[in-house]
């Protein structure tokens, strides 16, 4: 209930954001008409249109890209030929001479005709289909959730309630702006001239939605900036993690829970399956990671460090592999990514999430710690608090009878990407590529699942980012069509990471990078030269640049020499 609140409320916003602007000529076209028979049914059939085809696009493939692009087309026309009828009434009779039905039912030449529900249901379809939200903190939230829970009942009431909101707003704002017209309207002439400006309008958004305005230009302005707003609601409706208990010094952790199965494995490295039952008796600690994820891998020397230090005393360890991205479900990218960030503990490759649903787990690193009588007894989110975790296991141990446990902790001097984030607050925030959940994108707007050619404008603000030549954007990567093709970001960190993969055929992509229109030096990454260059030849995550001195912020560009790289995702440290 809590999560639909905050989805309605997140619609409720949208009329305070710059990509409502395109939409609202097409509602307000009706605002002289009765409500209950116009303003209504175009707003539920905007709500539904919206919802179904949010969702189509993200469970439903390519294919249901492809009908909304078709269908995107055809509401334009339809749209277009709504203005230039109410430009004139004398335009409007012979525009419709020949498509009188069509005609009918869009055309508001006069009362006499009557206020047809159908047609202004069909108008809320055309609307639906162009309208194309900004995508804000709660927006993309729901997005997530339909990617990683896939296809159900729940994620397409979650999107219809997010746009029931929206046309809650508009219709408030309908009904406010039917009755000025209607003032207007008893003005001598002000009717008409009122409607030919609602016709300029009309084609005013047709033109903005048909140029990208409204997912390119209006969401880099805004009027009323509505990301704070929603990030709080986020914070106030979705429960923060559960504290750790303040413990003293020999104080018993507290029961948390019994540990679920692990039957929804779907494939283990470096261990035959591994059960609940045959583990009683041991110390477990379960390390939800996936391998490209840059604050995984910082934790990975201390879960290595543990394992090795304390598996002949009783501690087992599973990391339980959950993939965000889709190349991270391959067995194969999996097992040589084990291999090569020096993983020899058991790994459970939980690519159906169902051990990470067990656990009503939310979070990349996560780490439950686990009697030896199967309770988990304590648990920890994120980087961070090694110490303390390693006290934790220390404990654990000891109760199950283990003594002489080695002294001391894991060593905290790590290097590469391994060494632990600037702690920078203002470093620039985690950034997806794909269409999905990318955001401060600039540049145009962003074609689904087709090639196009993107240019990246002269400049760029904090955090914006750009793609540069041809590119076809999917839902959660764009792949490059053309050498040559370059992606370009003002950021700021010390550490830039992006996730990276050769192209379809494995051949590998050499490529380029520059900060501040430079070769990178001293600040070239891991996986670069300090003139730039290096090579993609597996899916995975890259450091890009290190910066030697500071976090401040900086231009970088990667230009790809060869074609075929795919690009996910944008890490900071």
């Amino acid at each position: 209930m809590l999560v639909l609140i905050l989805a309605y409320l997140g619609g409720v916003l949208t009329i305070l954001s710059p990509c409502i602007l395109p939409v609202l000529p097409f509602v307000f076209a009706r605002s002289d008409k009765p409500f209950m028979r116009n303003g209504f049914p175009m707003l539920l059939g905007m709500a539904i249109t919206f919802a179904g085809v949010a969702t189509l696009a993200a469970l439903g493939g390519g294919w249901a890209v492809h009908a909304n692009q078709y269908g995107r087309v055809i509401a334009l026309v339809v749209l277009a030929f709504l203005g230039l009828t109410l430009l004139s009434s004398h335009l409007a009779e012979w525009l419709t001479r020949p498509f009188v039905a069509l005609g009918n039912r869009l055309s508001q030449r006069s009362a006499s005709e009557g206020d047809s529900i159908w047609s202004a249901a069909g108008l809320g379809v055309a609307t639906g289909l162009l309208w194309a939200p900004c995508a804000g903190p709660i927006l993309g939230l729901l997005l997530t959730g339909a990617a990683l829970n896939g296809a159900s009942v729940q994620t397409t009431l979650l999107l219809l309630t997010y746009a029931a909101g929206a046309a809650t707003s508009l219709g408030l704002a309908l009904l406010i702006g039917g009755k000025v017209f209607s003032l207007m309207k008893r003005s001598l002439g002000a009717g008409e001239w009122v409607r030919r400006a609602l016709g300029v309008l009309v084609l005013g958004g047709v033109a903005a939605i048909a140029l990208g305005l409204d997912t390119g230009v209006l969401t880099r302005i805004s009027l009323a900036s509505t990301g704070g707003i929603e990030q709080k609601l986020i914070n106030a409706v979705r429960p923060a993690p559960a504290p750790q208990p303040v413990l003293k010094a020999g104080d018993a952790l507290p029961v948390e829970g019994t540990m679920p199965s692990l039957a929804g494995a779907t494939q283990w490295i470096n261990s035959a399956p591994l059960t609940t039952e045959s583990l009683r008796g041991k110390v477990v600690l379960v390390d939800f990671w996936t391998y490209s994820c840059i604050n995984c891998i910082r934790t990975l020397p201390y879960v290595r460090g543990w394992y090795d230090k304390y598996k002949d005393h009783g501690l087992v360890i599973i990391g339980v592999h959950a993939p965000e991205f889709a190349f991270e479900k391959n067995p194969d990218n999996v097992i040589k990514a084990v291999k090569d960030l020096g993983v020899s503990y058991p790994v459970a490759l939980d690519n159906d999430y169902a051990i990470w649903k067990g656990f009503n787990n939310e979070y990349w690193p996560a780490h439950y710690f686990i009697d030896a009588q199967g309770q988990i007894r304590s648990h920890h989110f994120g980087e961070g608090n090694y110490r303390e975790s390693e006290d934790v296991i220390r404990q654990l141990l000891t109760e199950a009878g283990q003594k002489n446990l080695p002294g001391g902790y894991i060593n905290d001097v790590n290097h590469g990407v391994e060494a632990a984030g600037s702690g920078d607050p203002t470093r620039s925030p985690e950034t997806y590529v794909g269409y999905a959940r990318a955001q401060n994108f600039v540049g145009g707007r962003v074609t689904h699942d087709d090639a196009h050619d993107y240019q990246a404008p002269r400049s760029l603000a904090s955090n914006q980012w750009s793609l540069d030549g041809r590119w076809t954007v999917r839902d959660e990567s764009a792949q490059l069509e053309k050498a040559g093709g370059a992606i370009v970001y003002r950021f700021r960190g010390r550490d830039l990471h992006l996730v990276l993969g050769p192209a379809s055929d494995g051949k590998p992509v050499r490529f380029r990078v520059t900060i501040d229109g430079k070769p990178p030096g001293a600040d070239h990454g891991m996986d670069t030269d300090a003139d730039g260059n290096g090579t993609i030849d597996s899916q995975r995550l890259y450091q890009l640049v290190r910066q030697a001195n500071g976090s401040g912020e900086r231009l970088f560009k990667i230009t790809f020499l060869d074609p075929g790289v795919q690009a996910f995702a944008f890490t900071f440290g």
